[in-house]
């Protein structure tokens, strides 16, 4: 296996970043547009913002916490030699499951599911750690 499959799963993660992006730009151009909020309101973070567009916004604000971690053992895989089929599927198995929790997120929104599909994701980014850890101590 070549070592910078790891890496593709970090490219997608970005992928779902920019996406997020851009649907919170397109859901605040739409809450201006038909009235909820003026362009004013974007100036802090105090609580006036429409739940389309905070939805949105929340989810942003989880892409830069759990997956922190997800892209530091990526790299640490990768600068160790520690790549293997196992971890390119954990790798892809957290990122399915961001983006999931990401569609659940800014969709229909039901915590229970998002609940389940963000502890889904942090516990394969345990497993994947775990395996690194095992790859650190020579165990695989």
């Amino acid at each position: 296996m070549k070592p910078i499959a790891i890496l593709w799963p970090m490219v997608a993660h970005f992928a779902l970043v920019a996406i997020m992006y851009a649907l919170l730009g397109m859901r605040r151009r739409q809450a201006m547009l038909n009235g909820s909020v003026a362009r004013g309101q974007w100036k802090l973070r105090s609580g006036g913002e429409p739940e389309v567009s905070a939805a949105v916004s929340n989810n942003i604000m989880n892409q830069f916490e759990l997956p922190v971690l997800f892209h530091a053992v990526c790299l640490a895989l990768y600068v160790t030699a520690g790549v293997s089929w196992i971890a390119v599927i954990l790798a892809w198995l957290f990122v399915l499951l961001r983006y999931a929790h990401a569609f659940e997120h800014v969709t229909s929104n039901r915590v229970s599911r998002r609940g389940m599909l963000f502890g889904g994701g942090f516990l394969v980014l345990v497993l994947l750690w775990a395996w690194f850890a095992l790859h650190l101590a020579g165990a695989v």
